[in-house]
């Protein structure tokens, strides 16, 4: 298949995708009843996503602008090894290797088994050709790079066991927010979408803020509310419910609205069902103290302008573009220069 060929696949699987059949309703229900967290709000949001933000032929092209894409560079094979903490979180990866003009070796993760497969079906219903394209696959083997997602971890295994081949290794990262005095309202209650969407499992999920020293964490509770039903998850019920008794045993300080806890913590990472916060004198120093974290941060949200720091605007984080590379490492230009390796 020829770039052409490959890009209207990609835009053909998007408008498949739209649709939503009933197909994909069963399959997002028994996702849902292999792994409780992947609901079938999420997978359709998810989904949607991918196809307006992905699989937009425009977006695709403008994109592509940034590339040299070789028409006779050498078939590898890529083996990539997906993430399971939110429902078709690898897709991009698989997009990448595909526009490159690759093949996918993919390793499933057993927390997303099955939406993959039926995305890979519609797009060998769109183009048969693109079959030879993609490969599940129990274990790993027979690849020229690889591209692995996990836990800080399994990414120190990855990097001893792929180390004689080109690859990316993703660690754990997490989305920060910096809000400002001023922030409005409407901002704050479009913050609780890059907060709670995916119960905040996602890498690009918000699981600290950065609040000025005066600004008042009741304006989050009241801001927040429309995420209340968040608690009805059982699971996430759980983590809340079991977060709230180790800190009140560890008699750590703490807030909460019955659906959310709220902790002042340095660190960036937080629980299940709580959200950090730290206070900010001043922009320059925060500015230098991310930078500083830089490697612990998938992306800035905030309406705050910062110098060397790309921000996204409140309510966007789980809304990715095309060059919005986890990690900030750029999956195409990596699996081109492996088009253009004639080794």
């Amino acid at each position: 298949m020829n770039l052409d060929e490959r890009i209207e696949s990609m835009v053909k699987l998007g408008a498949d995708l739209i649709n939503q059949d009933e197909r994909l309703m069963a399959h997002a229900h028994r996702t849902e009843s292999n792994n409780p967290w992947f609901t079938k709000k999420h997978i359709t949001w998810s989904i949607r996503q991918i196809a307006n933000q992905f699989l937009d032929r425009n977006k695709i092209l403008a994109w592509l602008n940034n590339y040299s894409i070789p028409e006779d560079g050498e078939m590898r094979q890529v083996g990539i090894v997906m993430a399971g903490n939110i429902p078709l979180v690898g897709f991009h990866d698989m997009l990448c290797c595909f526009i490159a003009g690759h093949k996918s070796i993919i390793k499933l993760s057993d927390k997303d088994p099955y939406l993959i497969p039926y995305v890979l079906t519609l797009l060998k219903e769109a183009n048969p050709e693109t079959a030879a394209y993609f490969e599940l696959v129990q274990k790993l083997e027979n690849y020229d790079a690889v591209i692995a997602t996990g836990s800080n971890s399994t990414a120190v295994h990855f990097e001893y066991y792929f180390k004689n081949v080109p690859h990316i290794i993703r660690r754990n990262r997490n989305a920060v927010a910096v809000l400002q005095e001023s922030v409005e309202n409407e901002s704050i209650e479009k913050l609780g979408d890059d907060v709670f969407l995916y119960y905040g499992l996602g890498c690009r999920n918000v699981s600290k803020i950065y609040l000025p020293k005066s600004f008042n964490t009741d304006r989050l509770f009241e801001n927040f509310t429309k995420h209340q039903d968040v608690i009805n998850h059982g699971k996430y019920r759980n983590n809340f419910d079991y977060n709230v008794a180790i800190f009140m045993l560890n008699k750590l300080p703490y807030l909460e609205s019955g659906f959310f806890i709220l902790k002042e913590d340095e660190q960036i990472a937080s629980r299940i069902a709580c959200l950090h916060y730290e206070r900010y004198d001043d922009e320059k120093t925060l500015i230098n103290h991310l930078l500083s974290e830089k490697e612990k941060i998938q992306c800035v949200v905030s309406d705050l302008q910062m110098e060397s720091l790309k921000t996204v605007p409140f309510g966007t984080s789980q809304i990715p573009s095309l060059l919005d590379y986890a990690d900030d490492a750029d999956t195409l230009d990596f699996l081109l220069k492996l088009s253009n390796d004639k080794s």
